[in-house]
């Protein structure tokens, strides 16, 4: 069920009504009515896929029981490994098995052999990457007993399946959500009509600004030969936005849904596009994820307590993987090594963590210098994006390539102004807002009532008529 669609806007208010009106006082009945609507959530785009959640759902819950009942390290050990091993293998299937097989025929082409191994029409189900490494921090973090175990099946399972993050995130710790399941959850009316401002604020990220700018990007992307460089460059810019207002819209989304129903879940973009090197970026885009790789793979390996190679090297590897977590093609690995190319250099001279705190904190404008460093760090992530939207490498290469002519001081020959407007006006509102958890947080909560409110229905009267509702586009990790 997509967010955007009218089946979620008559789900939500009856799940809502239920849910506070029915079975206000009751949890195991507040946590089985939503372990049912998410699975009614999820199974509305292919309920066969139902039983690979429940099948991680029970797996990951046995395991950590069964790490629970014993002191025994090597068989906790071997509870993780399977949990590890089960979980990768189904996302390892589903995600890239076509990948691998076409890799290595690719491969033995190269040396003049020949074979075809045996190819699989594979559905990808909707927001496995996602959910896995959910459940999997589950395990690890029982394992390392950082987190006790679920005793409660119905809990676990509505943490497993939580319908606002299941798709597309934010990938939330166990630690952090799990136990918010066994609380009691009392309805907070400003919790509530916060989260209904960040529901608002992310349908006008996605409606308006992503979904917009995808239609001029498709046809950028999809006739980049025809077009000179100015337009590529346009068309990469706008793709920046439209991956940004697609999937941070959809954590707003989330997160708004989220509170509610009184949960918390964690923050999981802090305005990037505002970084001043690419360390900064990295902490302020999909942080959920991004966390999840340090905390589970670069610390494990050693992080940067090693010798220089080892830096290098664990810098690769996080970056690789991340990548490569995004979509079964080369361009995804590309567009990981190329971040950590951009990464490497602040690293090595302990320049990473240079920009802990917003770009011009408690200032209207920034300094000439932070500006300079916002416009670099934006065009090396653009540069970065085209490897993330081309079909393939060769077409991403081509498209830089061409960028880097004459034709850059051409008039674009697509030029949507109305688009270019709405992406004006929403970084000056992302900027006024930069240091909440969302822009329009605190916009007018000191100013009357109608003024406040005046802003809040223009917010909704330009998602009416500015939105691109041509037809119901799915959300972009959806396919990760």
């Amino acid at each position: 069920m997509l967010f955007n669609s009218l089946d979620f806007a008559v789900f939500l208010p009856l799940l809502f009504f239920l849910y506070w009106f029915v079975f206000p006082k009751n949890i195991k009945q507040q946590n089985v009515l939503l372990l049912a609507a998410s699975y009614v959530f999820y199974g509305w785009w292919d309920w066969r896929f139902l039983s690979l959640i429940l099948f991680s759902t029970v797996l990951d819950y046995l395991i950590g029981r069964g790490m629970d009942k014993t002191d025994d390290e090597p068989k906790r050990k071997w509870l993780l490994t399977c949990s590890i091993l089960v979980n990768l293998g189904f996302l390892g299937f589903f995600k890239y098995y076509n990948f691998f097989t076409d890799s290595f025929t690719e491969m033995f082409s190269l040396f003049g052999q020949q074979i075809h191994p045996r190819a699989i029409s594979i559905v990808l189900p909707v927001g496995i990457s996602f959910y896995t490494f959910q459940t999997l921090s589950y395990s690890i973090d029982v394992y390392k007993r950082k987190l006790e175990p679920a005793k409660d099946f119905v809990s676990f399972a509505t943490f497993v399946s939580f319908f606002p993050q299941l798709v597309a995130g934010p990938i939330e710790r166990a630690t952090h959500l799990l136990p918010q399941f066994y609380s009691k959850r009392k309805f907070d009316y400003a919790l509530a009509a916060d989260g209904t401002k960040q529901i608002l604020w992310g349908f006008f990220k996605k409606v308006v600004i992503a979904d917009n700018c995808a239609e001029y990007v498709n046809i950028i992307f999809q006739n980049y030969q025809e077009y000179s460089a100015s337009t590529l460059v346009l068309g990469a810019v706008l793709f920046a936005f439209q991956i940004y207002g697609d999937f941070s819209g959809y954590s707003d989304i989330a997160i708004g849904v989220s509170r509610l129903f009184g949960f918390d879940l964690m923050k999981n973009f802090a305005f990037p596009y505002f970084s001043r090197d690419i360390a900064e970026f990295w902490r302020r885009w999909h942080i959920s994820l991004s966390t999840w790789f340090r905390d589970y793979l670069y610390i494990p390996l050693g992080g940067s307590r090693g010798g220089l190679w080892m830096k290098i090297r664990n810098t690769f590897i996080i970056f690789l993987v991340s990548g490569f977590w995004h979509g079964a093609n080369w361009t995804f690995v590309i567009w990981g090594a190329l971040n950590a190319l951009y990464f490497l250099p602040l690293m090595l001279v302990g320049k990473n963590r240079s920009n802990l705190d917003q770009a011009a904190e408690g200032k209207l404008f920034p300094t000439w210098k932070e500006a300079g460093q916002i416009l670099v760090t934006f065009g090396l992530t653009c540069l970065a994006w085209v490897f993330f939207r081309a079909e393939s490498v060769a077409m991403a290469i081509d498209y830089i390539a061409n960028i880097f002519s004459a034709s850059i001081l051409a008039k674009p020959e697509v030029f949507p102004i109305g688009i270019l407007a709405l992406v004006v006006l929403f970084v000056a509102i992302e900027w006024l807002g930069k240091e909440e958890d969302f822009a329009i947080q605190s916009i007018g909560v000191k100013w009357r009532r109608p003024l406040r409110y005046g802003v809040y229905y223009g917010v909704v009267i330009l998602i009416y008529f500015a939105g691109n509702y041509s037809n119901e586009i799915e959300f972009i990790y959806f396919q990760f």
